[in-house]
């Protein structure tokens, strides 16, 4: 039976089941990142200004990010996703990229989250794979769609 878009998300990025980021840390930007600066920017009306020179997210009553919708720790979204500031675009989840975010992790063991652990094909981190050819040559590993890596018996020239 075939999964759900959404259930595949999930899956992919562990931001959809966690938004500790959104609960933990004060989203404070550059006050130019807002629509009244810039078409398309954070909407103004989430914003409380935090100096001269810098704007920040409001908070509401749970002391959450007002764009944080959903459960934390379940299932969460951020309302203005296509419109959130650069500080937010930034935050990367522990293990994106391959190497660890404490920052990540710290928020999440404040909702009693655990960390998050290193799954390759979770995040689909692809790093160009390489075997030595007889003849002195590369040849790429090619990965089929289960997810097993074959390696190609010859090269083409």
């Amino acid at each position: 039976m075939a999964r759900r878009p959404e259930e595949v998300l999930l899956e992919q990025n562990p931001c959809l089941r966690c938004g500790a980021c959104c609960i933990g840390y004060r989203a404070s930007f550059y006050w130019a990142e807002g629509d009244d600066a810039t078409q398309g920017g954070v909407p103004v009306g989430m914003t409380v200004r935090a100096d001269a020179f810098r704007r920040a997210m409001r908070r509401d009553r749970q002391r959450r990010c007002v764009a944080l919708r959903g459960t934390a720790g379940r299932r969460v979204y951020c309302a203005i996703y296509e419109r959130r500031p650069s500080v937010c675009r930034g935050f990367e989840p522990a293990w994106k990229k391959g190497s660890v975010n404490t920052r990540c992790d710290e928020a999440r063991a404040c909702l009693g989250l655990s960390p998050i652990f290193y799954h390759p094909q979770e995040y689909r981190i692809e790093r160009p794979a390489r075997k030595r050819h007889p003849a002195g040559l590369y040849s790429p590993k090619s990965t089929n769609q289960e997810g097993i890596v074959s390696r190609p018996s010859k090269i083409s020239r």
